[in-house]
């Protein structure tokens, strides 16, 4: 179970970005992501060693493509194995969550909820 975020078991490339203790976050999405993830673990959705285990093959499936961008889209990675481990554990269906990606994607900008 996650307690805080300082007992995350994410290390390496599998750890977000972090800068003095802190993570970091270049888009309000990022943060969104993170939170949810981190509240359905918290509320026994899934196990988190489940997630880190979707984020991992996420981030070697990617490390393995020629799709390789130049900057490590390591918040992409992480909304994909969250997708991932939601499905797989029929918690909300992949076609739902792309439903409701579209639908917030068509909000206007600087609309943050």
């Amino acid at each position: 179970m996650v307690n805080d975020l300082g007992e995350l078991p994410l290390q390496d490339e599998f750890q977000p970005p972090m800068a003095n203790g802190e993570v970091l976050f270049d888009e309000p999405w990022q943060g969104r992501i993170f939170a949810m993830a981190l509240l359905l673990a918290k509320q026994e959705c899934f196990a988190w060693t489940e997630f880190q285990t979707e984020l991992i093959e996420v981030i070697h499936d990617w490390e393995v493509s020629e799709d390789q961008a130049e900057i490590y889209p390591y918040y992409e990675h992480f909304q994909e194995a969250l997708k991932r481990v939601l499905a797989a554990k029929n918690v909300v269906a992949p076609t739902e969550l792309d439903a409701r990606t579209v639908e917030f994607s068509a909000r206007p900008h600087d609309h943050d909820h």
